[in-house]
């Protein structure tokens, strides 16, 4: 995960709003993301939207395929107009939007018993199924390591208990999480 200086999380954030209002408001995105080191650079990044303190959206990459800035700006449009969990966002919603960014720290394998409520986020992964939660879900929801486990699992369309298979990988990792105004 790169290093982040307080203008480098200004500038990601700023990214992020303008790609959301760019979507909703149907105008053309920005031809260039700006090319800083910190946006140049690969990880994985998931771009939570809410309004009025109620999650309304929430899409990103897992790994990335390309630099961060075109990761941050197609994940943010998307979390506004395509989560399928919601409506597209209407631009009478952008005065009261809040957005957060994760910046995703390598997929490591991790133990049941390893996980570390409000560091690590999980990846439950078993045949085609493939479910992720970020750290900060199981913290806001006061979800134990076993809850946790549970709703991973049933984001990926599994069995509450289809960690305890065999045949089901877990992944952790830890997020750099920015928020607006903190």
């Amino acid at each position: 995960m790169p290093c982040l200086s307080e203008a480098d999380r200004k500038s990601i954030l700023e990214l992020a709003r303008q790609a959301v209002v760019e979507a909703v408001c149907r105008k053309p995105a920005a031809e260039n993301v700006p090319k800083t080191e910190v946006l140049e650079q690969r990880c994985g990044v998931f771009v939570t939207l809410r309004v009025g303190g109620r999650l309304r959206g929430c899409i990103g990459v897992i790994e990335s395929v390309g630099p961060l800035g075109e990761s941050i700006r197609r994940s943010a449009a998307s979390a506004a107009m395509e989560d399928p969990r919601f409506s597209a966002m209407a631009p009478s919603e952008l005065p009261e939007l809040e957005i957060e960014v994760s910046l995703l720290s390598p997929l490591q394998r991790i133990q049941p018993e390893e996980i570390e409520i409000g560091k690590h986020g999980l990846l439950v992964e078993q045949g085609l199924r493939r479910g992720l939660l970020l750290p900060q879900v199981a913290v806001d929801h006061g979800l134990g390591r076993e809850e946790f486990l549970k709703e991973t699992c049933s984001k990926a369309g599994l069995a509450g208990d289809a960690w305890k298979a065999p045949e089901t990988r877990i992944y952790g990792f830890t997020c750099e999480v920015l928020e607006e105004g903190k």
